[in-house]
């Protein structure tokens, strides 16, 4: 697996012929993804259709394998970030730091891999008002974990609590954070808290998920990735001074996705990308 530094070599700007792309992952009809790629096409004015599969992990390659040369890219969630790991030819920094991947984008014999999270929360706190935060605990171990340690790290955070239900899968996160400069601690999820306030807890569990939280005296930003009709069991248990929501995070990391399926590069801007940004805010009802 090579990896990629900047743009990939020899991916060019998609010709505006039309191209395939869907979201894969299981649960997969709640997704508001098709709704913001159908947005951000329309003001690009590129021929895309966007739709959803559901995928489970014993899928993944025989759905990729089978895909014709019609398809540019993926977008991946729960739990497909890890799993598509192998199969993929070139990988963005920010996947082999984390671990986990969000988007795929089809270069000929090409399969590349992006981590547009980190970016993606980092840009929903700025807009937020939140530029940096210091003192955080991290609710869950998984693949969207690893991308909030790291989008924590860049937003300021020295010392972090990681709580999950296991210990080992705990401290495989706490280690990402320790090799990033952050003090780490492992806490198992459901005990009592170590510390009675945080600047920001970052909850990475799905919504469906239900637990008992101790009460805290006092949290500043509460990070939710779950978005949805009904509140998570984070939300409604966690009472903050600010919220930054799962949509805020879903909507800035598809605005990167775009860009790598568009140029191949999730660092280059688009062509009116204010109005794109804009456009997929308002087909989602986002802030």
């Amino acid at each position: 697996m090579a990896r990629l530094d900047g743009r990939a070599p020899g991916v060019p700007v998609v010709p505006r012929e039309h191209r395939r792309f869907a979201v894969l992952g299981s649960p997969i009809a709640h997704s508001k993804s098709p709704d913001l790629h159908a947005a951000a096409s329309r003001v690009l004015g590129l021929d895309w259709s966007y739709g959803r599969q559901e995928i489970d992990q014993a899928g993944l390659a025989d759905f990729v394998d089978g895909l014709d040369a019609s398809w540019r890219g993926l977008s991946l969630t729960m739990p497909l970030k890890e799993t598509v790991l192998p199969l993929l030819t070139d990988v963005d920094p920010l996947v082999e730091l984390t671990g986990a991947a969000n988007t795929v984008v089809f270069d000929g014999e090409r399969r590349l891999g992006f981590n547009t999270d980190v970016q993606g929360i980092v840009a929903a706190f700025r807009e937020r008002g939140i530029p940096s935060v210091e003192r955080g605990l991290l609710l869950g171990t998984g693949a969207t974990a690893r991308s909030t340690v790291v989008a924590l790290q860049r937003l300021g955070v020295h010392s972090l609590v990681v709580s999950g239900r296991t210990a080992a899968r705990a401290e495989e996160v706490a280690e990402l954070a320790r090799s990033l400069g952050v003090r780490a601690d492992v806490h198992r999820l459901g005990d009592q808290w170590p510390h009675d306030s945080f600047d920001v807890i970052a909850s990475t569990l799905p919504g469906s998920t239900e637990i008992d939280l101790p009460i805290l005296a006092h949290t500043g930003v509460l990070f939710d990735v779950a978005y949805g009709p009904e509140p998570s069991a984070a939300s409604r248990l966690i009472p903050a001074e600010a919220i930054v929501d799962g949509l805020d995070m879903l909507i800035h990391q598809a605005l990167l996705q775009v860009r790598a399926f568009l140029t191949g590069d999730p660092t280059r801007a688009l062509p009116q990308e204010a109005e794109v940004l804009q456009a997929m805010k308002a087909a989602v009802g986002g802030f």
